[in-house]
């Protein structure tokens, strides 16, 4: 069923990955840039003389855009959209395109007009170099320093940091992946500007090169200070599942010997100041720190041990394996 030119969910979901290039566009109110957006990537893909599609995931928008993307797609059958049913959030509707896309390569970007669809075949050359991952960095940022450069810089270190995969700009939409390194990755959150690091995780070769960036021309930006907050959240998720998803007793068994370790001084002090120094337990904090912090050193290990049973259930009862394989010599693939 085709309304519109666009084709609906469950036609996407069947058709294999025929073409070379998906490009991925989330939108959200962004009317008065999408036709000269879309002319913009016509003449960048038709460059390349590459097979393409490019598909729009319209976010709830209240404005004209779907209606404008719609128009679109009858004029170009190389266009496809996804009407999503509410605002979900640009990590949604990333996930949306990219279980959608038919492409080889996977290339999302934003819909504003800041990015440059021009920079779209450089991508694909350093691809071309042996990269699974190459991430655009806006070298030189079109945005306000205060809220949107500085919080960005800094979020950028911490999550190379906590990572490992050093990126100077995680934020930047405009990347370009191999189909094979998005396998398996699910996003959630704020997760999409760190796909990077799920996929260098498992093995992906990541690299960055500096891209075009220019200022909005049109329409509202959908970016504050408040994102950062949720940015720090997600990265705090990331180091967790990079350092203790398969050992999860680690993170809080440590916390909780930390707490009966402080209980027992807190304890051992208490005695001191009630046999000695003659102050009765009633008039000291210390006795009550010291059955707070080993009611809580005991929950956080019991909360460990819960997460372990977790974890477990999780990997054997889908059959994850705890490892990926790049290669295989000699050995049969079908073996078990």
């Amino acid at each position: 069923m085709k309304e519109y030119g666009i084709e609906t969910l469950t036609e996407l979901e069947s058709e294999p990955a025929t073409i070379a290039l998906s490009v991925i566009l989330p939108v959200y109110n962004e009317a008065p840039n999408l036709e000269q957006l879309n002319l913009k990537l016509t003449d960048a893909l038709e460059r390349l003389a590459r097979s393409y599609e490019v598909i729009y995931i319209d976010d709830g928008s209240t404005d004209r855009s779907l209606a404008m993307l719609r128009e679109i797609a009858t004029r170009d059958s190389r266009v496809r959209v996804i009407s999503l049913r509410r605002n979900y959030g640009q990590t949604a509707a990333m996930s949306a395109g990219i279980d959608h896309a038919r492409g080889q390569i996977l290339i999302p970007m934003d819909a504003d007009l800041q990015n440059d669809p021009a920079d779209i075949g450089r991508l694909l050359e350093k691809l071309e170099e042996g990269y699974d991952v190459v991430s655009g960095w806006r070298k030189d940022r079109k945005d306000t320093w205060l809220t949107r450069q500085l919080p960005s810089r800094l979020a950028n270190r911490l999550a190379s940091r906590l990572s490992g995969v050093e990126l100077h700009d995680y934020g930047c939409s405009l990347k370009a992946y191999r189909r094979d390194a998005l396998t398996g990755v699910k996003l959630y959150g704020e997760m999409h500007r760190f796909i990077p690091i799920y996929a260098g995780w498992a093995g992906a070769r990541v690299t960055e090169i500096p891209v075009t960036h220019h200022p909005r021309a049109a329409g509202k930006s959908k970016y504050g200070l408040s994102r950062t907050i949720k940015v720090i959240f997600d990265l705090i998720t990331i180091k967790f599942l990079s350092s203790y998803l398969t050992k999860p007793l680690y993170v809080f068994g440590t916390a909780g010997l930390v707490c009966l370790a402080i209980s027992l001084f807190s304890f051992a002090f208490s005695l001191y100041y009630r046999f000695v120094e003659g102050v009765h337990l009633n008039r000291m904090p210390l006795a009550t720190l010291s059955m707070i912090m080993f009611a809580m050193g005991v929950q956080f290990i019991f909360m460990g041990l819960l997460a372990e049973m977790v974890v477990r259930t999780y990997h054997e009862s889908q059959d994850k394996p705890t490892y990926l394989i790049r290669e295989r010599i000699n050995i049969d693939e079908d073996r078990t």
